[in-house]
């Protein structure tokens, strides 16, 4: 359980320290016979500053429950 509580602060802190992180794919803009031209597009991923909080609170309340017994 301490393992969790731990991985849980690590992930809330990282959550509202980042923000969202960025995806990137190939997309493909012309496709005619032997001719493929493609470019690399981006999608940012937001992650939402509440979801961190409850993480981070998680972690911190399993912790702290994991030293009780």
């Amino acid at each position: 359980m301490r393992a969790a509580a731990i991985v849980l602060i690590v992930l809330g802190v990282l959550g509202l320290l980042v923000g969202g992180f960025r995806i990137a794919y190939p997309d493909k803009v012309i496709d005619a016979g032997p001719i493929d031209v493609s470019v690399t597009k981006h999608k940012d991923v937001p992650i939402p500053p509440i979801l961190g909080s409850v993480a981070l609170v998680l972690g911190i309340g399993l912790l702290a429950a994991g030293k009780r017994d």
